[in-house]
């Protein structure tokens, strides 16, 4: 199981962040559906917002441009849903940040955090089998989000000052990875119930449910993805969960909630039984797993599995996502010569499917420049190339490429366009400073480094790089173009100054 410095990273930061909030008066009782209580939208965002700085430092925090793509997919037609439901208003559209942050942690988990931030474990990608079943959990907590639940649990405390309200909430998460990390946090029976009182309320799980099937079916997801996901972890309940699924304490199950989702599946009309996985799906979900630190002896395990007997007997989609976890497997043991054998063996599997042939051909390109074949990480990426825009997770394995072949020129501009349109792409800033550094173009490569903090929101590292850029321009004559750049530092930098002073205010 993977390590749990990104949870325990999630606690500090949150108990930190409550301490912030001002106590609620002991007269308020509990805001009504949708209502964030005594609570803005901007102190709840400023509350996501710290999580969010300390779990883009974690070593346990994961930037993978190809699952990225597949999450924000679903995450983004759900929001369109809700936006058209009318689930999510305009000032909480605004306001939140409605960003998805990816754990490496094999646990089955997903939770809601303040300011429209969601933590998503690979454990979860990993064992559904379909994107309708991952559209089901990002649904319900998307609704725990829109109908200000977190903020109501908060406003609910009005009895407890603040610091019991972040040693709740503290105890609440660490109880999710290990029980005696919660019981180190929280001792004696009255503190131990007043924990029970975070998890979310039978109304508000109804509630999650209700509108996140709405929100789904809306957004054109099969609806059966709910029930068959509520099957999948009643399942796992029945089996005395073994701390797998720490998402069933979070949001443990009643035969009601199940009953209601089997009602509305039957209502839709749709087939209710389980879901075959896609080619595509089945690679990801793979991808999830041999990225969650599994350990040295599974990847050995994954990698040979092709080779067994039962492999052949799979049906094409179940063979296709054996073939990945293999593939990266391999590449993941630095065996590289197998694993580009796999990923050729993968690529002819998916032939006739654009979905997984794309997704086959990400990584064979990947398993190319680990093992430093340019000419077949060139010719795998001729089709994306002749193709002229490309998505996020080609655009950066082109620029890896283009740099590495000694063209960086070739990846500035793509890359500069990219960033223009999304400048809160830390991996694309990245990949930016690079392809400068390798032109020598130092002033640009230190202000695109400064960006990668601001866009992780580490405005003291923003700060450092911006003044380093600075401090370079001083030292030499510039060109009429350098000097536009060293224009915008000198604004970057007042701004990053600007959030580092108000996040001391916060502390």
């Amino acid at each position: 199981m993977a390590s749990s410095s990104f949870v325990r990273r999630l606690i500090a930061s949150l108990l930190t962040a409550a301490m912030l909030m001002p106590p609620v008066s002991a007269q308020n009782q509990l805001p009504t559906m949708g209502d964030g209580g005594d609570m803005s939208a901007g102190a709840e965002r400023q509350i996501g917002d710290r999580i969010a700085r300390e779990l883009y430092r974690d070593p346990d925090y994961l930037e993978d441009a190809i699952l990225d793509e597949y999450v924000l997919s679903i995450w983004q037609a759900l929001l369109a849903a809700a936006r058209a439901r009318g689930e999510l208003s305009p000032e909480l559209d605004e306001r939140f940040a409605w960003t998805v942050l990816l754990g490496r942690d094999a646990s089955v988990n997903a939770f809601a955090l303040p300011g429209g931030y969601l933590g998503l474990h690979l454990g979860l990608l990993g064992v559904v089998n379909s994107k309708d079943e991952l559209a089901s959990v990002l649904a319900h907590e998307l609704t725990h989000v829109t109908q200000r639940h977190i903020s109501r649990l908060m406003a609910q405390q009005n009895r407890q000052t603040p610091l019991m309200i972040g040693a709740l909430i503290l105890a609440a998460l660490a109880a999710s990875k290990s029980p005696e990390m919660a019981n180190a946090v929280l001792t004696g029976g009255q503190a131990l119930a007043a924990q029970n009182q975070l998890n979310f309320s039978r109304d508000m799980e109804r509630e999650a449910d209700r509108v996140g099937f709405g929100v789904m079916t809306q957004a054109g997801f099969e609806p059966r993805g709910f029930v068959t996901m509520f099957e999948k972890l009643q399942q796992a309940s029945r089996l005395n969960d073994n701390g797998s699924f720490p998402y069933l304490r979070s949001h443990p199950l009643t035969t009601e909630r199940i009953g209601d989702m089997q009602a509305r599946i039957s209502l839709t009309g749709g087939p209710a039984g389980p879901q075959e996985p896609t080619m595509a799906h089945a690679m990801l979900a793979a991808r999830a797993r041999v990225l969650s630190y599994p350990g040295v002896d599974l990847l050995r395990a994954w990698a040979n599995e092709p080779d067994l007997p039962a492999f052949a007997a799979l049906g094409p989609a179940r063979r296709a996502g054996v073939l990945y976890a293999a593939a990266l497997s391999a590449e993941r043991l630095r065996d590289h010569g197998r694993a580009t054998a796999l990923a050729r063996r993968l690529l002819a599997l998916t032939a006739g499917n654009p979905e997984a042939t794309r997704q086959a051909r990400l990584l064979a390109v990947d398993i190319a420049l680990a093992a430093n074949n340019l000419g077949l990480a060139a010719s795998l990426m001729e089709p994306a190339v002749a193709a002229g825009a490309m998505p996020r997770p080609e655009l950066l394995q082109l620029a890896q490429l283009r740099v590495r072949e000694g063209k960086p020129d070739l990846a500035i501009d793509p890359l500069q366009t990219w960033v223009t349109r999304y400048p809160m792409d830390a991996a694309a800033w990245q990949a930016l400073a690079v392809a400068y550094r390798a032109q020598n173009q130092m002033l640009r490569a230190i202000r695109a480094e400064g960006e990668v903090q601001m866009a992780r929101m580490d405005y003291a590292g923003a700060v450092d790089r911006f003044k380093a850029a600075r401090s370079l321009s001083a030292k030499g004559s510039l060109e009429a173009a350098d000097h536009i750049e060293a224009s915008i530092i000198d604004t970057r930098l007042r701004l990053a100054e600007s959030r580092l002073r108000e996040q001391a205010l916060q502390r």
